[in-house]
């Protein structure tokens, strides 16, 4: 009628045992029996006296709970260029370490999610270009995920007396400045990891940003909101788009071979160029952007309406 302890005893406890048949005649609740009418046998406990019947197989525990936390990735889309390159998305992540957000803020938190509830997730686009002339770059659309948004890039400028690079991430901390243009042609747009360079070269244009290296998708290289290269005129040194998607400027005014931001990083367009006939080349759209996920494998996502992570 006691406690029995056995808390110093590293062997197991040998319980009663038999078949359906040798239960005890007047069970009281809570005892507990191995039942051998099956095979394998299986532990059973005496739950109420009132049903029938009252013997209850204890159930075996499944795997560990695993809980559903999610590293997530979140670039909104580049900048459209127009002289100066187009700014990157803004850069959002909790994978990885250190100061590798966009704009080198400290990464995220890792999101602790519900499997019962459904989420939204949005992919930002690209922004338009501009004419190279007058007409700055439109600006990239946000990025977002739960409670992560990453804003647009804007657009690069080109106001016929040189045009500015668009800043990265928008008026958002998660990106960097473009580069000031002091002269006849195009500065770099801004990226997630770095200032796009300003103009520098009369007539030259000058490179975008880099952008950030998040490998959420595994291996190495991955890189992703680069900012766009600035145009130049009258065929001096073009800018390259940064690391990570930027669209390169145009290399010469007689061919249109401006680049435009990589689609799904995030990357700014590049940046038209000009001549003395007063002719621009065509400047380019920004690159859309991304959200990438990393959640663990007990569970799979089904993109629908109303439905979130599903466990499986």
């Amino acid at each position: 009628t006691g406690v029995v302890d056995m808390s110093g005893n590293t062997g197991g406890l040998v319980i009663a045992k038999g078949n359906d048949l040798e239960r005890p005649a007047s069970p009281s609740i809570g005892m507990i029996r191995e039942n051998t009418e099956t095979a394998p046998s299986k532990v059973e406990v005496y739950t109420d006296n009132s049903g029938t019947p009252g013997w209850q197989f204890l159930k075996e525990a499944g795997p560990s709970f695993i809980p559903l936390t999610v590293d997530y990735l979140v670039v909104a889309g580049g900048g459209g260029a127009s002289w100066g390159g187009g700014g990157a998305g803004g850069l959002r992540t909790s994978f990885g370490t250190g100061n590798n957000n966009g704009g080198l803020q400290p990464v995220g938190a890792v999101l602790t999610m519900s499997a019962t509830v459904p989420y939204t997730v949005v992919v930002g686009s690209e922004g338009a270009a501009g004419d190279g002339g007058t007409q700055v770059g439109g600006s990239g659309a946000s990025s977002s995920f739960s409670t992560i948004t990453s804003d647009g890039g804007l657009g690069g400028k080109g106001n016929g007396q040189g045009g500015d690079g668009g800043k990265a991430g928008g008026t958002s901390v998660y990106g960097f400045a473009g580069g000031y243009n002091n002269g006849n042609s195009g500065s770099g747009g801004g990226g997630a990891g770095a200032v796009g360079v300003a103009q520098s070269i009369n007539h030259g244009g000058s490179d975008g940003g880099a952008g950030l290296e998040v490998n959420i998708i595994g291996g190495t290289g991955n890189f992703y909101a680069g900012g766009g290269g600035g145009g130049n005129r009258d065929g001096s040194p073009t800018g390259s788009g940064g690391s990570g998607g930027g669209g390169n400027a145009s290399s010469s005014y007689s061919a249109n071979n401006a680049q435009p931001g990589t689609a799904n990083t995030g990357g700014g367009g590049g940046g038209a160029s000009y001549n003395n006939a007063s002719s621009w080349r065509t400047a380019q759209a920004g690159g859309s952007g991304v959200v990438i996920l990393r959640y663990p494998s007990a569970y799979a996502i089904t993109f629908q309406t109303g439905v979130g992570f599903i466990s499986s």
